[in-house]
């Protein structure tokens, strides 16, 4: 059994402020890597993936974020979400906390390529590998969506083609401050044995 990888899956989680340090080409390199090694639908490598480093572009794509967030996403997240993942969620959004991230990967799928129903599925697992690349290498990362509520502009601002839709964004850096281990309920309270209802581990 590989200690490492298991340390690495119980170290991952979002990181919301970076600091002013850059990331290397061979960093980054290495973390898109990762996410080639994915699986996909009949192994259609359907990812696209844009570095953005352009402080003006990294900007744009920070306020499309900002807009998504004051414009509903903050209150659909209000009375749900935890108060302490909020704040966190707000300072990476609000107070600006993403936008210090030297790095943003768009990882975008090609639907010509891919049937489109099938991206998300093909996608998502190469975002987590890059996800997980980047903790292993010592680097701060998130997964975040909220821009696709502007995809078309997102498209826009990194000159994508009609044809490949944004699926994420990584933000990518150096944390500016340590990142704690991340917070989850037991496997066992979510799984079931044969049938749902059935807990895991109880006498049948």
């Amino acid at each position: 059994m590989d200690d490492d990888f298991f340390s690495v899956v119980k170290r991952q989680r979002a990181c919301r402020r970076y600091r002013d340090k850059p990331v290397s080409d061979s960093l980054v390199e290495e973390v898109i890597t990762a996410g080639t090694f994915a699986p996909s639908a009949e192994n259609s490598q359907p990812w696209e993936f844009v570095v953005v480093r352009d402080k003006s572009l990294r900007d744009q794509i920070h306020d499309l974020a900002q807009r998504a967030w004051s414009g509903g996403g903050r209150d659909f997240s209000l009375g749900h979400l935890d108060e302490k993942i909020l704040a966190d969620v707000d300072d990476g959004i609000s107070g600006g906390g993403y936008a210090t991230a030297p790095v943003m990967i768009i990882v975008a799928g090609d639907t010509e390529r891919c049937h489109p129903k099938a991206i998300s599925a093909s996608i998502l697992p190469a975002i987590q590998n890059m996800l997980l690349a980047a903790t292993a290498l010592g680097l701060g990362s998130a997964l975040t969506t909220i821009t696709l509520g502007f995809a078309s502009e997102l498209q826009a601002v990194v000159a994508l083609p009609d044809s490949v839709v944004p699926q994420a964004i990584i933000p990518l850096g150096f944390p500016a401050r340590p990142l704690g281990p991340p917070r989850r309920e037991l496997f066992s309270q979510h799984t079931h044995c044969d049938q749902f209802g059935n807990a895991w581990g109880q006498a049948q």
